[in-house]
């Protein structure tokens, strides 16, 4: 039997402030009303102290601890992110050094909201050759390090959170099945954080003119996002030989519940079949389906058949066809 990459176990975190869409009505011209009819999101968390590589390390000593591994057996670690503890050295490798996975080794991987899939066909790779048995996929941003709360456009999205998952090898037909990914660098005006880069190093002019910020053109970014998210999810079903009734799961990225509608939509798929968690934490860029699965872990069955789908800033997006590997 073929060697597969099975999640094991999956654990998230989200730091305790909350920020309201009542709250954010106090700050910017915008009202409960407005937020939720647009995006469906009632609230998100704000992590006021500390960085990503201390969200992460939280839900890896979780999952860790969950799954009775030893950090020392950690092989690699994949960690997903736009927002970076620093320039360099990576996040994932401050992750292993605050955690204790001092044989892995590790690296960040930057897709936007795409990062967990992006992370997780990665990961599968390492598992599936033979070469390592524990291979750490992460998740997590803390958006609110980045975002202008003078900009409604962008500040009523986003919130922080953690989520991630443990990969290691089956051969009893579960794990991931079959992934697409695809990337489109022409739209990376649409959704960017123009300045901290080479291509515009801070300066007092590029932190005076607000270009660290996240900028966003949401009509054009809303179009594409409900277009490929959707095609891509459907492209995998068909590839797979897999009809609505076989999906057991849909788990989408939670940037904005009409793209997630349209998504379901296409693939023919009742809401009950469809993670949402959205209202919550509102879009926490790589976290948001690790914490999906993470909250939905209770009502996984072994051998679900589960799609995952994002779509991101670049642009990126894809979509991963996994099979769940236990029950809870």
């Amino acid at each position: 039997m073929k060697t597969t990459a099975a999640i094991t176990g999956v654990q998230g975190y989200l730091p305790s402030d909350v920020l309201s869409n009542d709250d954010l009505a106090k700050i910017v011209d915008t009202s409960d009303e407005w937020i939720t009819s647009r995006t469906g999101i009632k609230e998100r968390r704000i992590m006021k102290d500390g960085a990503s590589s201390d969200m992460a390390a939280e839900a890896v000593k979780g999952l860790l601890e969950k799954t009775g591994t030893s950090p020392e057996d950690v092989d690699l670690v994949v960690l997903a992110t736009v927002t970076p503890d620093y320039p360099f050295p990576s996040t994932a490798n401050v992750l292993c050094d605050k955690t204790g996975m001092t044989n892995a080794w590790g690296f960040d991987l930057i897709a936007a909201c795409s990062g967990f899939i992006y992370g997780l066909a990665t990961g599968a790779q390492f598992i599936e050759t033979g070469r390592y048995k524990k291979v750490v996929v992460v998740g997590v941003d803390k958006m609110s390090s980045i975002i202008d709360y003078e900009d409604r456009t962008t500040c009523v999205i986003f919130g922080d959170g953690c989520g991630a998952v443990l990969l290691e090898p089956t051969t009893d037909g579960t794990g991931v099945q079959d992934f697409i990914l695809r990337s489109d660098g022409a739209g990376r005006n649409h959704l960017i954080q123009p300045a901290g880069g080479s291509a515009a190093p801070a300066s007092a002019e590029t932190v005076e003119n607000r270009m660290h910020y996240v900028k966003q053109e949401g009509k054009q970014v809303f179009k594409f996002a409900v277009t490929n998210m959707a095609d891509v999810s459907a492209e995998i079903m068909e590839k797979n030989k897999l009809s609505s009734d076989d999906v057991d799961w849909l788990v989408p990225h939670q940037a904005n519940l009409r793209i997630i509608d349209a998504t379901a939509n296409r693939m023919g798929l009742t809401k009950e079949k469809v993670m949402i968690n959205i209202q919550n934490y509102g879009n926490t860029t790589a976290g948001t389906l690790p914490l999906c699965l993470w909250d939905y872990e209770s009502q996984l069955k072994k051998g679900d058949n589960i799609i995952l789908s994002a779509f991101g800033g670049g642009f990126t997006w894809g979509a991963v066809y996994l099979k769940w590997a236990y029950n809870s």
